[in-house]
């Protein structure tokens, strides 16, 4: 089956079936002048409308393409009664962010891939139906009654231990989540001024509103969950100052913040970022303000290298600061590896595209700023260790695209800091750090990771699910060791 069926389902759904029911969303001309989100979320109707084209499959194929195994037919089973409360928490069982997963996940490649609908139709909208119980749920918890239920609960009790998590992103939430369930007191820390990683700093508030990363993390505070950001493990304190804290294990879930550069001449001219380094100062430094403290300038022409789901975000938040936008991908169309709803929008909103086409150059003026990138037509080569094709430059195919600013999102790795101030720590491919793939444990004792930090870039939910399986390993952990403790004191 084709990206595009699994994304948007076939042209000819089964007659026995209503349609999918599409998601509204701001129109393009309106949404590129604004950060507001454009996806506008079901009404109480059309979900219930929605939940109803489910099967409810006795083999359940959704649920095997789910990272964190969420039980989807008892949850749409629970929204068509119009049982949110319900459906929630069988959601929350498993998925402690559901409002960020339902924005942001690729279920069409995931749980939505595996439904029967989209066999010969279109598969039922998952993700839309999660995203609209989280946000019940969430205008449920913020109301009058909420907000009392809350203030009236007891406050959690950690007589298990602490765990320090280092790093604020989907895998760090999802294990504080669950090892304070599991009655472990946990202190997350976090480098940068405001938690929640990639999502904060990364995810544009028109794909994810920051209210809705705050929000996770007050539901979090209100768990027992210590929350330290300006802290930079490795620099701050150490892993072995950690320990020496009293902490009795350690969960790294520091993701992969650190870019990956083309290499090629001009990269360090004035108007070259990193997407990283671009997203950052939008979402959370709000550089395209007059008065802001670090101010960012795009000019009137903008490239923007890559073909992910960052790219998209560059090149989309890019256009909504006023430039011209061009995006270059070294490969087809058909092999983007962003979500397929990203590159419509971006389409939408006027992004242009080059296919199978790279920069091999970057020119600058007279002050060094970016005034042209010289690109060249890419060829298939020799195979690769995956199977597939390298890429080379057709000899003779460059030409020159004028520009003000590059950003690069061609990917990015682990920040090596950790690796290098924690003596015993495995390191693999790009810093990534080695874990045992059944316990998470890592090769320093009482160090557990998960998520981009170990596999250098995966989905949220494929984060969260390692930071949920990771923080049950801990929990194992510390058991054993308070029980070999227990037994060394009676002997």
């Amino acid at each position: 089956m084709s990206r595009t069926e699994h994304s948007i389902g076939a042209a000819h759904p089964p007659t026995s079936r209503p349609a999918r029911m599409q998601m509204p969303v701001q129109p393009a001309e309106q949404r590129v002048k604004n950060f507001f989100e454009v996806n506008l979320g079901y009404t109480a109707e059309m979900a219930i409308k929605e939940a109803s084209r489910c099967l409810q499959c006795r083999r359940r194929p959704c649920v095997k393409g789910c990272p964190v195994g969420i039980d989807i037919p008892d949850f749409l089973r629970a929204v068509a009664t119009e049982d949110f409360g319900g459906a929630l928490a069988i959601i929350h069982q498993e998925n402690s962010l559901p409002s960020v997963c339902g924005r942001v996940c690729p279920q069409e490649v995931q749980c939505e891939s595996l439904c029967v609908l989209g066999r010969q139709g279109e598969p039922v909208a998952i993700g839309d139906l999660e995203r609209f119980v989280a946000d019940w749920g969430r205008e449920q918890q913020d109301s009058p009654a909420g907000q009392a239920s809350k203030q009236a609960s007891k406050s959690p009790l950690f007589n298990k231990g602490r765990v320090a998590v280092v790093g604020s992103g989907p895998a760090s939430l999802a294990a504080a989540a669950e090892l304070s369930r599991l009655g472990y007191g946990c202190t997350i820390f976090e480098a940068l001024h405001t938690p929640g990683g990639v999502l904060a700093y990364g995810i544009p508030e028109f794909r994810l509103p920051k209210a809705i990363v705050a929000h996770e993390f007050s539901t979090l505070a209100a768990m027992g969950v210590e929350i330290k950001t300006n802290v930079l493990i490795g620099r701050t304190y150490t892993i072995e100052d950690l320990f020496a804290q009293g902490f009795g294990a350690v969960f790294l879930g520091t993701g992969a913040g650190l870019p990956q550069f083309l290499g090629i001449p001009g990269e360090d001219l004035n108007g070259v970022y990193t997407a990283n380094e671009f997203l950052t100062r939008v979402n959370l430094m709000k550089a395209y303000l007059p008065e802001a403290d670090t101010p960012i300038y795009l000019g009137q022409h903008v490239i923007v290298v890559g073909g992910g789901n960052t790219a998209m975000d560059a090149a989309r938040t890019a256009r909504r600061l006023g430039s011209q936008v061009t995006l270059v991908y070294r490969r087809s169309r058909e092999q983007l590896p962003a979500r397929l709803a990203e590159v419509i929008h971006a389409e939408e909103e006027g992004v242009a595209f080059r296919f199978s086409t790279s920069p091999v150059a970057i020119r600058g003026g007279d002050e060094g700023w970016v005034e042209a990138v010289q690109c060249a037509k890419m060829i298939p080569g020799d195979l690769d260790d995956d199977g597939r094709h390298r890429l080379e430059p057709m000899a003779g195919s460059e030409y020159w695209l004028g520009a003000d600013s590059v950003i690069m999102a061609i990917g990015q790795g682990p920040n090596p800091i950790i690796a290098r101030t924690t003596p015993g720590l495995e390191i693999g491919p790009q810093c990534t750090i080695r874990v045992d793939s059944e316990t998470f444990a890592t090769s320093r004792e009482g160090v557990f990771a998960a998520g981009d930090v170990t596999s250098g870039g995966a989905t949220v939910i494929e984060a969260m699910g390692g930071g949920k399986r990771a923080a049950r390993a801990i929990a194992n952990y510390l058991q054993r060791k308070t029980s070999k403790a227990t037994v060394v004191t009676k002997a």
